[in-house]
């Protein structure tokens, strides 16, 4: 059963759609966290009776709502609020692990791939090396409070860390290890985004369906001596991460 509310009347004087209005209004009540999310809000039927306006406007406003990921769609059950979303910022290097501590999040990590592999040709490029030069590879499914968020898969020229694979990554930092084991340290990053649709093994991992929209980041990071030791992609669930950049003119 969908939450109690109180109700706001809409401005039929103004020049904001009605559909705008009761958007707003809505949004109001998940922002405030008066609806709670996972929680069922109320049906279009009856948004239409309280709020005296046509079907078409309700589903305007229910529509606005999924795509700014505030609600989702169950299909014979009704809409409901969306987990808030994570929002990760752009403008400086931070661990998975510590930032989901900063956030109050219980971060956790599954490995799901460890092994030295031969560099691709676009994998040497990325990390300044010969085509087959050795390269760790280290796979994790990263968690916050339980749930699925990322997938992340590191390359690192082995030379510069041999053993780094000995490490447990389920429970450790990995960039902890590099500063402690070898004393490296890496201070700056190049990264491109992009969005991508999930694969099969993508969707299973992260527990969405496949095709759902991800967030890609490709991050080449430089180390103290400004030596690219590691390329990481990194897949978020679209629907639960906000990448934040602040910009200066």
């Amino acid at each position: 059963m969908y939450p109690k509310y109180r109700v706001e009347e809409l401005n039929r004087k103004s020049k904001v759609p009605l559909y705008h209005q009761l958007y707003e209004i809505l949004r109001g009540y998940i922002i405030r966290g008066e609806w709670q999310p996972d929680t069922m809000i109320p049906p279009e039927s009856e948004l239409c009776n309280v709020y005296e306006v046509s079907q078409i406007t309700a589903r305007q406003a229910l529509d606005k709502l999924v795509n700014d990921g505030l609600i989702y769609r169950q299909r014979g059950r009704g809409s409901f609020v969306s987990q808030p979303a994570i929002e990760t910022s752009l403008t400086r290097i931070i661990s998975f692990t510590e930032d989901m501590q900063q956030r109050g999040f219980s971060a956790g990590s599954q490995m799901f791939f460890s092994g030295v592999i031969g560099a691709s040709q676009g994998l040497a490029e990325n990390l300044q090396v010969e085509p087959g030069e050795e390269v760790a590879q280290i796979h994790r499914l990263r968690f916050a409070d339980g749930e699925p968020l990322s997938i992340e898969k590191a390359s690192l020229v082995h030379r510069y860390c041999p053993g780094v694979l000995d490490g447990d990554y389920e429970t450790n930092s990995l960039r902890e290890i590099l500063r402690d084991q070898f004393g490296i340290r890496l201070v700056r990053a190049q990264q491109s985004i992009r969005a991508l649709s999930a694969n099969n093994e993508q969707a299973k991992l992260l527990l969405i369906k496949p095709n759902a929209p991800l967030l890609s980041i490709d991050r080449i990071s430089y180390t103290q001596d400004d030596v690219p030791l590691e390329y990481l992609q990194i897949f978020y669930r679209a629907d639960r991460y906000i990448l934040h950049a602040e910009l200066q003119g």
